[in-house]
């Protein structure tokens, strides 16, 4: 190692120069951090001058667009619609009458009712009821113009409310105070039979009935029951008269001797106004003094009215016995 014109050497290259080359690469280092950092406060802090600038004629073409998009908006409508409301939640508030009021009118309407008789139809009960309220809507409308008020028994700032809801809201006001009628019942014949044609003999199935049984098409006898026929089935009407006669050339002194014979031959079962589900081949066995027909061919309507499950034609099939027998 020499030194030279104040020069320090180590074979070719000099310790000076080497200084100038560490001294530069970390300015290109330090140049290189500080670039990205500006970039990264651009992404962060966006300059204005990078904002979309628009023209005059762009911004009046879109203000232009705001004005058709408000026009079209349908503001009328809008304001039918809340009026529409407020008039609905206006009258419904009307038609609420108090508890008080719905009292009276629960007891004068079960007051009404137990002037009835006590097995009265619903088409009388719904007549009762009807006439109650036109005499209840002839008071209230009387009440508002004052010339009947004195001896009434609504109040007074209720009779409006009370003559809409017995004129135009009686459905919603009778389920609001507990008042429910089942829907009436219509029985209706369509006979479209041809005139002139004879109705087509009936016919039992299973062997014929002897005439010792005095057979009774769509007829049904009362009785004291010597065999009940829900646990007593036959294949036919004349096997369950047969079941009577033998039962009554079994019977013993003193025990019931069976003089009336009923059978279901529907398939469909048979109806009766009892509790229990009376199914097909039932065979009944009765007994009475003096044999009297509970029903005959039809079911009245008055009947069917009290027995909606009832149909027209009397299903069962019954006779009575021959005293000689």
């Amino acid at each position: 190692m020499a030194r030279g014109g104040g020069e320090w050497t180590t074979g070719v290259v000099s310790y000076k120069r080497i200084t100038l080359l560490v001294c530069s690469f970390n300015i290109l280092i330090a140049l290189f951090v500080l670039r990205f950092l500006y970039a990264s406060s651009l992404h962060f802090y966006p300059n204005n001058r990078n904002v979309v600038r628009y023209t005059a004629y762009e911004i009046s073409k879109m203000e232009e667009s705001i004005r058709i998009r408000r026009s079209k908006h349908p503001s009328e409508l809008v304001r039918l619609v809340k009026k529409l409301k407020h008039d609905l939640a206006t009258a419904e508030s009307d038609i609420e009458l108090s508890p008080n009021v719905k009292g009276k009118l629960v007891d004068e309407i079960l007051e009404r009712l137990k002037s009835l008789e006590e097995k009265s139809n619903v088409t009388v009960v719904r007549e009762a009821v009807e006439t109650w309220r036109s005499e209840k809507l002839k008071e209230a409308k009387e009440l508002i113009q004052e010339q009947n008020g004195v001896n009434s028994t609504i109040i007074m700032e209720e009779a409006g409310m009370l003559v809409r809801a017995l004129e135009l809201e009686w459905d919603v006001l009778s389920e609001e105070i507990g008042f429910w009628l089942p829907a009436e019942v219509h029985n209706e014949e369509h006979d479209d039979k041809p005139e002139g044609e004879e109705e087509p003999e009936e016919v039992l199935a299973g062997r014929p009935v002897p005439a010792v049984c005095n057979v009774e098409l769509h007829t049904d006898y009362g009785g004291g029951a010597v065999r009940w026929g829900l646990t007593h089935h036959k294949e036919s009407a004349a096997d369950c008269c047969q079941a009577c006669l033998d039962q009554a050339k079994r019977a013993k002194p003193g025990e019931m001797r069976c003089n009336i014979w009923v059978y279901c031959p529907s398939e469909f079962g048979c109806f009766s106004p009892d509790i229990y589900e009376h199914k097909h081949q039932e065979c009944w066995l009765k007994y009475a003094e003096k044999p009297r027909r509970s029903f005959k061919d039809r079911y009245s309507e008055t009947y069917r009215n009290n027995h909606p499950k009832a149909p027209t034609i009397v299903p069962w099939v019954s006779g009575v016995i021959t005293a000689s027998m």
